[in-house]
């Protein structure tokens, strides 16, 4: 919350927590991303921490990523999801995904051919 400056004294605390009980393999590289939502309380009139402060904790934080978002007006909020996902499956360990020729999908015994669905 960017106007809320307790949450982002906060933030040091939570990164620490979360490495500790998640345990990442690799903890210096873990793919987080910072949100400063709320950007449209009082036409950010409110707001206690500036942009360029949560950047600079980003950075000195190995550049995370830090996105201004509203959830009220949808600003930035999927953008901030997609770089998520894309931080996240960067991270994972390429492997070939195995889908069988046919699958059973309890038709009695019947089998139905796999349609190969790329998620």
């Amino acid at each position: 919350l960017v106007n809320v400056m307790k949450s982002f004294e906060n933030l040091n605390h939570w990164r620490e927590e979360f490495l500790i009980q998640a345990s990442p393999s690799d903890p210096e590289n873990f793919p987080f991303v910072v949100l400063g939502n709320k950007i449209d309380v009082d036409g950010g009139n409110s707001r206690v921490i500036s942009e360029k402060k949560a950047k600079a904790w980003c950075a000195s934080k190995g550049n995370i990523p830090y996105f201004e978002t509203s959830a009220k007006e949808g600003f930035n909020v999927e953008a901030a999801f997609q770089c998520i996902a894309k931080n996240a499956l960067k991270n994972e360990p390429e492997e070939e995904m195995y889908l069988p020729d046919t699958i059973d999908v309890g038709s009695g015994g019947r089998q139905q051919r796999s349609t190969g669905c790329e998620c």
